[in-house]
């Protein structure tokens, strides 16, 4: 049983039991700096580098590989250490590296108290910071313990380092390295855990001053923790000398304890454990600043859209990517790489949304991008779409993400971000503060000059496309003003047939709804109805708002059965929906209301049909009145069609049909408009369109899963 000398149980007894609070106070009591300050960056670098190169290969076989595998970093750490005026910080401290080393050579080597040559190297470096005690505590140390590998690594090629390793015993030591792997393997742990502190002391001297001050709470809780980080580390520092002058000299004695390697293991246990707190406090101060720097890039984002420009650059580069290092732009058409200099003096659609944009909002998009481009010569294709994905960045990016992220990225057309991460964090955050992004796509209109002339174009597109361009404001009023409520605005170009049918002088029904019975029983009355009254009646089934499998199964019957026309894909189908809500929102952002506003009376009759349960038609003729009713209303009519046969004859065939309903229409009635929730334009006031008095406000939740 080896005995443990009575040093080595003063040391652990100390180490175990020593009153902090006294100790600290001797250690305050040599802090006396005198205001010189010298970065300390490049001095770490060099101590980093000599134990990087240092480092124990135990066995000595592998030193050529270990010094392989870290060439790099270590060319890193030579390229950081010698900038910066690296030269002259040296000139200036290295008489004080050297007292430091001389100091542990001494005191270590006879086996000292380490509290006593801890105390006595804090007077060494009483006139400077925490982060340069420390960093020169440090360097003194690898001046030795560079100097033992060196002749350790040295001794069998070069005479001179064989002669030096001779007088230090170092033969003994070598061809016994397999009995000192423990030993060496804790001083090594040590050695980076010191370190590790020593870097973290360092960043927090770093941090910028105009984001976070001496008196943040953040920073009083690091600054009340690092004299004791800084102690703890000196300390570390002293047994680690101890152990290299230990084996210089020792020979065969010192081979065989193993108390050393305990007591190593043992501080860096500890030195860890401060590194961790250290971390934790530098992280809080990582995020106070982060929380600083975002809300001034934040508040230049809100000064640089008040301000005027000559062109979009500087609101680009602010917006997608400042720094000249990459090119931030995806180009959809060649699926390469491009600068923002591509948009540059262009009206500029900024297309913004999270992963979840739906296929049908895409497909139109491309289609109206498309058409446009297709005359490159019209003023209306003068434009640049960019899409501003917004992702979560709570939640750690994946290689799900990644592969969403790059199948919109490759089937879009346009240009895109090249990488979700380019945005900055407080471009973000105006996109949602400003512009109000909530789930629901937005496309920001930019203007040659940067400015933006519509907040979300989105309701234009789908119900103008390019013929919105430029996509402002006033566009969007002169557009309305030409409209009247007639088939073609209500149908648009969903389906050419519409059009042909309008020429053609026929009677058109749009109708829908997911009965499928009353469908049947509606379509076949209809039929008979026109087959009567002499008319050419063409229908067509535009089913529900967000179409789903119940819709797909009445196409699919109404086509088997030829019940009538269908739109074939769900997608024309979802976007006659969306465009009703488009001008339902446009309408609402110009101030327009049922009370006084004919088409956004029609609108509103034509979004509560669709939130009804039951089915619904309207049928038109040309520029004409329409004539519209809920299923069971439209139904009877129909049925009663002999009733108001003759005046069908005298007055034709839609406005006796529109007199008969009125004549059926109570003013008993339950209309709900249900909008999507997530559009953040939904005015605190909608009244109906069949009374005009308020409707009641509710809220739904939806999973339709059909």
């Amino acid at each position: 049983m080896a005995v443990v000398p009575q040093k080595m149980r003063r040391e652990r007894s100390m180490f175990s039991s020593s009153d902090d609070t006294a100790m600290m106070k001797q250690i305050q009591a040599t802090h006396a700096p005198d205001g010189r300050e010298f970065s300390v960056k490049p001095l770490l670098h060099i101590v980093e580098d000599i134990f990087l190169r240092a480092t124990p290969a135990l066995g000595m076989t592998s030193i050529v590989q270990q010094q392989g595998a870290h060439q790099a970093q270590l060319d890193e750490l030579e390229e950081k250490a010698l900038q910066n005026g690296f030269h002259e910080t040296i000139e200036m401290l290295s008489y004080n590296i050297n007292k430091i080393s001389c100091e542990m050579s001494c005191k270590c080597s006879g086996g000292g108290d380490a509290h006593a040559t801890t105390l006595a190297i804090f007077n060494l470096v009483s006139n400077y910071s925490w982060d340069e005690k420390v960093v020169l505590a440090l360097a003194g140390f690898a001046v030795n313990y560079g100097e033992f590998w060196l002749v350790a690594q040295l001794y069998l090629s070069n005479p001179l380092a064989k002669a030096v390793a001779l007088l230090k015993q170092l033969p003994d030591i070598i061809e016994r390295a397999d009995n000192l792997k423990p030993k060496f393997e804790a001083l090594t742990s040590l050695i980076k855990a010191m370190m590790d502190v020593a870097k973290c002391i360092v960043e927090f001297k770093e941090l910028p001053s105009q984001y976070i001050t001496p008196d943040t709470p953040e920073m009083l809780t690091a600054t009340a923790h690092i004299p004791t980080a800084v102690y703890w580390t000196i300390r570390s520092i002293v047994a680690c000398a101890s152990q290299i002058m230990g084996l210089i000299g020792m020979g065969h004695e010192y081979i065989a304890s193993t108390t050393e390697a305990w007591e190593l293991s043992s501080l860096a246990h500890k030195v860890n454990n401060i590194h961790s707190h250290l971390m934790k406090q530098l992280t809080l101060c990582f995020h106070h600043i982060d929380e600083k720097r975002h809300i001034e890039a934040f508040q230049t984002l809100v000064s640089l859209f008040e301000a005027f420009h000559i062109d979009n650059m500087k609101i680009l580069k602010a917006l997608i990517y400042a720094k000249d290092d990459q090119l931030p732009l995806f180009d959809g058409s060649t699926k390469k790489r491009a600068s923002l200099d591509v948009l540059r003096r262009r009206s500029v659609l900024l297309l913004i949304s999270d992963l979840e944009i739906s296929h049908e909002e895409l497909s139109v998009l491309q289609q109206m991008y498309s058409e446009a481009r297709e005359q490159p010569g019209r003023p209306e294709s003068q434009y640049e779409v960019v899409w501003l994905p917004v992702v979560d960045r709570s939640s750690p990016w994946s290689e799900t993400k990644q592969k969403l992220f790059e199948d919109f990225q490759r089937i879009m057309p346009w240009y895109s971000v090249y990488h979700p991460s380019l945005l900055d964090v407080a471009v973000i955050r105006y996109i949602k503060e400003v512009w109000h992004f909530n789930k629901r796509p937005l496309l920001v209109v930019l203007d040659p000059q940067g400015r933006v002339v519509n907040p979300n174009a989105i309701h234009m597109m789908w119900i103008w496309g390019s013929l919105a361009f430029p996509f402002t404001s006033l566009k969007e009023e002169a557009l309305w003003k030409e409209e009247t409520w007639k088939i073609e605005l209500l149908a648009d170009s969903i389906d050419p047939m519409i059009l042909s049918w309008i020429d053609q002088g026929k009677y058109i029904c749009l109708y829908g709804g997911e009965d499928i019975e009353w469908i049947r029983k509606f379509t076949v009355t209809a039929k008979d109805v026109a087959s009567r009254a002499g008319i050419t009646l063409e229908m067509l089934y535009v089913g529900k708002s967000n179409p789903r499998e119940k819709v797909r199964k009445n196409n699919s019957i109404i086509t088997t059965e030829k019940l009538s026309h269908v739109l074939p894909d769900l997608t024309l189908i979802w976007f006659f929906w969306v465009r009703l809500e488009s001008m339902w929102h446009s309408k609402v952002q110009h101030k327009r209301t049922v009370e006084n506003d004919i088409i956004m009376q029609e609108i509103v009759t034509m979004l509560s049909f669709d939130g009804s349960d039951q089915g619904w038609a309207v049928i038109s003729r040309g520029p004409g009145d329409m004539a519209k009713a809920k299923g069971e209303t439209i139904l009877k009519s129909f049925v009663d069609f002999e009733t108001w046969r003759d005046g069908a004859q005298e007055k034709g065939f839609l406005p006796a049909l529109i007199d008969y309903l009125r004549e059926l229409h109570t003013p008993l009635h339950c209309n709900r408009l249900i909008l999507p929730g997530a559009t953040g334009s939904i005015p605190e006031k909608v009244v109906c369109a069949e009374c005009g008095r308020p409707m009641e406000k509710f809220i739904m939740y939806r999973c339709c899963t059909d």
